[in-house]
């Protein structure tokens, strides 16, 4: 891994406190224990008021959102192009797309907003359909541009200022001549004759241009200065002055401002990949949200993207894990639940413990990193303890948890049961929220074997009134997600704590029947009641996938 490599640390898609706590757990043993890359702990979704709760109690942040971990574009490698502003000559932009071996360059600001675009192409066309002797006026050039592109001195007049009227021609007739060829605001290449620079002067040009540094008398310097007039001095001869001088143009003249291709660093690459291949360009400019220009990428950018590293915490469901896992490289799992559907193109770290809580191995991995825990992650990881064991009354709890809670306890300066009320009382404040909020404030998807795929949720709560409310809420919402998440069976647990049991509302095809062959029992107004059934990973959820297979099994013996 490259050093300073940023991984990210991410729970499932509906988080609950275990998930978040142990995200920012782990990232904390990591950036200890790692030389040089950086872990940083996300979301998936959005977090509940319980683990709102925990958060403000230790005195930490929501981790940053991210439910998307496919490739971006800022996790391309994007090519810095050199800073090339409008005002500069064609010149200056051929010769830094020449010396970064590059085609097409972005035009910035003084502030690196994009202004246009510019290729070699572009350039070229200019050159080669330029006619006319007005093209450095109608581009309004400024002097010291031309100065440059033609490897000159400007030896009096503006460098700043600009070339705005007139043609561009050679004085090579006779000076009596030369006064009926040139106009007002002409600029003229010359010899060292000072009869035929004096003549331009007195023919009111605003620019002469004398090349092989030949001398300039006082004379005309003196009455230059007087007029205004610029006077240039090249080490060039005047045929390649005459060739190389509407080099000079500036390249807004000619950049392309309009129907700009580009891309923001935060856009996906499988978004952007069919609008690069149709496009004439090779390089699109990319900006950061700021609206800054950073550089460009090209297509062969999409040959082999670097792809985001992420660990995951709490789950091993592809259903669960944030949108495009497939597509980012998985580091690490550390989890708690049965073994799911994701899958790694290579062998990773899997570590799954049949204890109650992630947070529990996080507290393992301290004692065996040998890691002083701080008090704020203690007391986190106690919180996600207390929370995911239903305060040890969840038969997901084991002696670990329970060994693992009261040392972190300690740790935190925190009493547990006090911890625990104000905790299940937040969690279960759902006054402010609507009911799709509390529909998937802590919702998963599953699938069988047989292909069977349901959804079930889960509030857990000490105060049965409120409990009564969520169910009145949810009720006549079940229908809709399940046809939303095309889930052909949802389930929703309202479990009490203090009880021990749980009140589980239904919706779908076979749904009644599914439970009512998992635990022997008929509903009852609408409902299953399921004494000392409190958790969805080790009671609801192995005892629906048995009774799916009986069902199937049944089916095929008819």
């Amino acid at each position: 891994m490259a050093q300073h490599e940023t991984v990210y640390i991410l729970g499932h898609k509906n988080p609950d406190t275990d998930s978040i706590c142990s995200a920012i757990a782990y990232a904390s043993i990591r950036n200890k224990i790692s030389k040089g890359e950086r872990y940083i702990a996300r979301r998936a979704g959005q977090i509940n008021e319980e683990t709102e709760y925990v958060l403000k109690r230790f005195g930490f942040s929501q981790p940053g959102y991210m439910p998307n971990v496919g490739t971006q574009v800022k996790d391309m490698d994007i090519y810095a192009t050199p800073h090339l502003e409008a005002s500069m000559s064609l010149r200056c932009a051929w010769d830094m797309m020449k010396a970064n071996g590059i085609t097409t360059m972005p035009v910035v600001d003084a502030h690196d907003k994009l202004e246009g675009l510019i290729t070699v192409s572009d350039i070229s066309q200019v050159f080669m359909d330029t006619e006319g002797s007005f093209l450095l006026a109608n581009a309004r050039t400024q002097y010291r541009w031309i100065a440059e592109t033609i490897r000159g001195t400007i030896r009096t007049g503006d460098e700043n200022a600009y070339f705005t009227s007139g043609r561009v021609l050679v004085g090579t007739a006779n000076p009596d001549l030369l006064g009926e060829i040139l106009e007002k605001g002409d600029m003229v290449i010359l010899g060292d004759r000072e009869g035929d620079q004096l003549e331009a002067l007195n023919q009111h040009v605003s620019c002469i241009v004398v090349g092989l540094n030949m001398e300039i008398s006082d004379r005309v310097m003196a009455l230059a200065k007087k007029e205004g007039v610029v006077i240039i001095s090249s080490e060039l001869d005047t045929f390649t002055i005459a060739r190389l001088i509407n080099q000079s143009i500036p390249v807004g003249y000619v950049m392309i401002r309009e129907h700009l291709v580009t891309f923001s660093t935060e856009d996906f690459t499988d978004d952007i990949q069919d609008t690069m291949k149709s496009s004439r360009y090779h390089a699109f400019p990319v900006l950061d949200p700021k609206g800054r220009c950073l550089g460009t990428i090209s297509r062969r950018n999409l040959i082999d993207p670097r792809r985001k590293k992420i660990i995951l915490v709490d789950h091993n469901e592809k259903e669960q894990a944030a949108d495009n896992a497939e597509s980012a490289d998985i580091l690490e799992i550390i989890d708690h639940h049965k073994l799911g559907s994701l899958e790694t193109m290579t062998p990773i770290s899997f570590r799954n413990q049949p204890v109650g809580c992630t947070g529990t191995i996080m507290y393992q991995i301290y004692q065996e990193q040998r890691l002083e825990i701080p008090p704020n992650i203690a007391g986190l990881l106690c919180a996600a303890i207390i929370s995911d064991t239903l305060m040890f009354r969840s038969p997901t709890c084991t002696v670990h948890d329970k060994m693992a809670a009261g040392a972190l306890a300690l740790i935190a300066g925190v009493e547990i049961p006090q911890l625990a009320k104000e905790m299940f009382r937040a969690g279960s404040n759902l006054s402010r929220k609507n009911p799709e909020q509390i529909f998937y404030q802590d919702y998963k998807k599953f699938s069988t074997e047989g292909d069977l795929v349901f959804g079930v949720g889960q509030i857990s709560s000490m105060d049965e009134d409120d409990l009564q409310m969520i169910r009145e809420k949810l009720v006549p919402i079940l229908k809709t997600e399940s046809e939303k998440q095309q889930v052909p069976m949802v389930y929703f647990m309202l479990t009490n704590i203090l009880e021990e049991s749980t009140t589980l509302i239904y919706y779908g095809q076979d749904s009644e029947k599914l439970i009512s062959v998992a635990f022997g029992t008929n509903p009852e107004n609408g409902a299953f009641l399921l004494p000392g059934i409190v958790s969805r990973k080790k009671q609801l959820i192995p005892a629906i996938m048995k009774a799916a297979q009986l069902l199937r099994n049944s089916d095929l013996t008819d």
